[in-house]
């Protein structure tokens, strides 16, 4: 002790009254030295010079630093000592580049700059690089981190989930069990109230109170995992961008320690203690969970939706599950229940997918493809403001060749006739009429001869008033008649129009009492018929007619909305060059406008120009009113509907439903027809055909034509219509015809180049017609062409037989004499004996003396042989006859 006080006193303390001793001087000091490179360049740099300190102990035994000389500050830079060696340096290298041109200096000095540069960016990529690889480690270390955080968080999630089960089972103990808990639990609690006091007692402790164990505070479930987390650990929880400190509990070191130790063990002990079962840990987290977000304002789970499901004909299972919002797999399930083994993509039918929509609880709603053509008509319930007056639509009707066409030219003051092949009427016309009392009147012309019966049909349908016309002079003929059951047939007024009554053998009397024999009584004898004596010639009465048809069309009140959609029907069509597909629409409702999407039969288009009868262009055309519309995709029929939708892709759908449902409907026929034909041929053999092709102008003809020719079939023979259509002969119907040996029937088309040069190539007949009567006698002569010849046995006389002669190598010959007519050779003979026929068949043989002869009249005797046949006896008689072919006509 003594020598350790002895030391402190030898040791004096530090004090500010010396300053000297308390100063720290530089050990490293810096200068400036310049630095030479070549090319004459030079650079100044800083440098540091570190001086060493070295102590000894002096004389009196305290510690000194050694003054021995040292290099200085200015000292230290010795490259300024070989200072006069850098400008000689500079002064050879000067003197070398002296011998240098200016632009190559510039030129070096250029590439020298771009090095730096380039060594700059590297160096700034490089520190670039570094801080980007640095940033992204602190970024996966965050990750990492909160990865970290999550597992501990769900490990403690876990835990707790067992402590919690194993307190439930805990209190499924028996009651002794129950005891023992609670005296356990009151011996904790003195313990923990003793601890308590101690700490309260002792300031500086701040461990906080342990929480008493509760039963009823352990099933209570933490607001979030964050605080289920930290009263599990007793640590700190981060949320979000805050930090809650949650202090630890404070018990007992040898309690923590064992329950730290045994925490999460399941020992045998601790499962025999429990009666009840335990809630499994997947239950148990599901329901913490859905608590969790219950109590964070989740939403809670669907429920099953049940959906009305749209069923067609047949589907997929693909589009059922869609439709039904239901896996596939559950589809498929089903049907597999059912009995059905399906794929994914494979279809089913509409019964079973209905079973499949009930397993799963949703409705169902049956659909067909012909739904598609549901509400295309519109609003058919309008009201009578809407309704406004129309024009009525009359329509033309009458024998061929009884002033029909006339008659309108002279209502409408044109000259239509002049135009017509052969004087007659072969397409349907329509116009609309301004009289002088400024009333409008639409007319429909009708073909009147016999194979128009679809014409007359298709106007009879669309009209409001049928006008009869009548020649004066004819009366009541077979188109007439026709006409007046089409006009009953479509409950349409009828007035009779007498015609030619400038003609002195007109009978305007005669007519009225045949139009009795039909059922149409006219006015004149208390009937509801109005008869009116016209003359297209001399115009006369055709005021009276204007005044009939409008009386008529007033009792009739004839309305429509025109402030909707155009409903109308096609009159007729035809494939113009120039134009395309031109369809006549007759507008029934509605008005139809340019740029309007329609259908019609199978054919859709939009409306891209409208004509009327003089081939003004219209914008717009109301009820009552015929156009000729252009912008069709297709030559529809006559007599199809014309209907506009609201979208193109509406009319598309309607177009191929009902293109479909044509082909159908002719497999259909197709089928039928093979099936009779089988039989018939069963029966009576196979019927001769004769193959054509038919092209016309305009859809009427053309279906007249076909009509016509279909009525002249036979059971012998029939036509064969390969093919119709509309338009120009084209080199497909050229090579159809050269194909199927057929002939092309043209009525008022021709063929184009092409399929001109082919047929004349391929030897095609192509027969051109403008009258639709010498068509049907064109074809009606080509058929009797096919038809068996009508076979006819004529008599050429008798032979009796006086001798027969037995002739080696020839056989028996008959000597006979010629009693009535004459014997032919190669005619056919009949033997007769006693008035029988015995033998039917040919002559062999037929001479005179040795001659073979033509003929033997009757008085000459000759000799006769039979054909494979020699049974003759004196006495027989010989019949002898020709065949004669006879041609059929149809």
């Amino acid at each position: 002790m003594t020598s350790s006080k002895d030391t402190n006193k030898s040791k004096k303390p530090l004090t500010l009254s010396r300053p000297n001793t308390l100063e720290l001087k530089k050990t490293v000091e810096t200068g400036q030295v310049k630095q030479s490179f070549s090319h004459g360049r030079s650079k100044s740099v800083t440098v540091e010079v570190k001086r060493s300190r070295t102590f000894e102990r002096g004389e009196s035994g305290r510690m000194a630093e050694v003054t021995t000389p040292e290099p200085s500050l200015t000292e230290a830079p010795k490259p300024e000592k070989k200072a006069p060696a850098a400008p000689k340096k500079a002064a050879k290298l000067a003197a070398t580049h002296d011998d240098l041109t200016n632009a190559e200096k510039a030129k070096r000095m250029q590439v020298l700059a771009a090095a730096r540069e380039a060594e700059e960016s590297k160096k700034k990529a490089a520190e670039e690089e570094r801080i980007r690889q640095e940033e992204e480690n602190k970024r996966k270390a965050a990750i990492q981190a909160e990865e970290d955080a999550r597992l501990a968080a769900e490990e403690a999630e876990r835990v707790k989930a067992e402590e919690a089960a194993a307190r439930a089972e805990n209190a499924k103990s028996s009651m002794e069990k129950a005891e023992e808990e609670a005296k356990a639990a009151a011996r904790a609690t003195t313990e923990a109230r003793k601890k308590r006091e101690a700490a309260e007692r002792a300031p500086d402790n701040r461990q906080s109170k342990p929480k008493p164990k509760s039963k009823k505070k352990a099933n209570v479930a933490p607001a979030s995992v964050g605080e289920a987390i930290a009263n599990e650990l007793g640590g700190r929880v981060k949320q979000g961008n805050k930090q809650n400190f949650v202090p630890k509990q404070a018990t007992d070191k040898n309690q923590a320690t064992t329950e730290r130790r045994n925490k999460g063990k399941l020992t045998i002990a601790s499962a025999m203690d429990e009666d009840g079962r335990q809630r499994s840990l997947a239950s148990v987290k599901r329901r913490r969970q859905k608590k969790l977000q219950q109590e964070r304002g989740a939403r809670p789970l669907p429920t099953k939706v049940l959906r009305e499901v749209i069923l067609p004909e047949t589907i997929t299972v693909q589009e059922l599950a869609n439709r039904m919002a239901e896996r596939a797999t559950e589809v498929i399930k089903q049907l597999m229940k059912l009995g059905v083994m399906a794929t994914i993509n494979q279809t089913i039918d509409a019964d079973t997918a209905e079973l499949v929509v009930q397993e799963l609880g949703h409705t169902i709603k049956r659909v067909t493809a012909a739904d598609v053509e549901e509400g295309i008509l519109g609003n058919q319930d309008e009201t009578d403001e809407e309704q406004q007056p129309r024009p009525p639509v009359v329509t033309i009707m009458g024998h061929v060749d009884h002033g029909k066409t006339s008659l309108l030219d002279a209502i409408r003051s044109a000259d239509v006739v002049r135009g017509e092949a052969g004087g007659i009427t072969q397409h349907i016309g329509a116009y609309q009429v301004n009289l002088a009392s400024g009333n409008k009147i639409t007319f429909l012309d009708t073909p009147g001869h016999a194979a128009f019966t679809e014409m007359r049909l298709r106007g009879a349908t669309v009209t409001d008033i049928v006008v009869l016309v009548v020649a004066g002079d004819d009366g009541i003929m077979e188109q007439t008649v026709e006409a007046i059951n089409h006009a009953k047939a479509s409950e349409a007024p009828i007035i009779v129009a007498i015609n030619k009554m400038d003609k002195p053998d007109a009978n305007a009397d005669r007519v009225r009492q045949e139009l009795l024999q039909h059922e149409l009584i006219v006015e004149e004898m208390g009937g509801d018929i109005q008869t009116v004596e016209v003359s297209a010639k001399t115009k006369m009465g055709l005021d009276k007619l204007e005044e009939a048809i409008m009386l008529q069309a007033e009792l009739l009140e004839l309305k429509a909305n025109a402030n909707r959609a155009a409903i109308g029907a096609v009159i007729e069509a035809k494939l113009d060059k120039g134009r395309g597909s031109v369809a006549t629409v007759l507008v029934q409702k509605g008005t139809l406008n340019v740029g309007d999407i329609f259908v019609t039969g199978s054919e859709w288009g939009r409306v891209r120009a409208m004509t009327n009868e003089r081939g003004q262009k219209l914008k717009s055309a109301g009820p009552s009113l015929p156009v000729e519309v252009l912008g069709l995709n297709g030559t529809p029929s006559a007599g199809d509907d014309f209907i506009v939708v609201e979208n193109d892709a509406k009319a598309r759908e309607i177009a191929a439903y009902r293109e479909q449902k044509k082909k159908d409907l002719a497999a259909a026929a197709a089928g039928r027809g093979s099936l009779e034909q089988m039989l018939a041929k069963l029966k009576e053999g196979k019927a001769e055909e004769l193959p054509v092709i038919v092209k016309a102008d305009v859809h009427g003809s053309m279906e007249a034509i076909a009509t016509s020719l279909q009525k002249m079939n036979t059971d012998e023979v029939k036509v064969n219509i390969l093919h119709t259509g509309v338009g120009a002969i084209n080199e497909s119907d050229i090579t159809l015809a050269q194909s199927t040996g057929a002939f092309v029937i043209a009525f008022n088309v021709r063929a184009n180049p092409q399929a001109r040069e082919m047929s004349r190539r391929e030897k095609v007949d192509i027969r051109y017609y403008s009258i639709i009567y010498n068509v049907v006698d064109d074809v009606k002569a080509a058929m009797s062409g096919l038809l068996e010849p009508e076979q006819r046995e004529k008599f050429t006389g008798y032979a009796q037989i006086r001798e027969v002669f037995n002739i080696t190598k020839v056989g028996k010959i008959a000597g006979c004499m010629i009693t009535e007519g004459s014997v032919q050779r190669g005619s056919k003979v009949r033997l007769l004996r006693d008035n029988v026929v015995i033998h039917d068949g040919s002559l062999k043989t037929l001479r005179r003396f040795k001659d073979e002869v033509k003929e033997v009249k009757e008085g000459y005797e000759c000799g006769m042989a039979f054909e494979n046949y020699s049974d003759i006896q004196v006495g027989d008689q010989i019949e002898c006859y020709i065949i004669e072919e006879i041609a059929r006509e149809l």
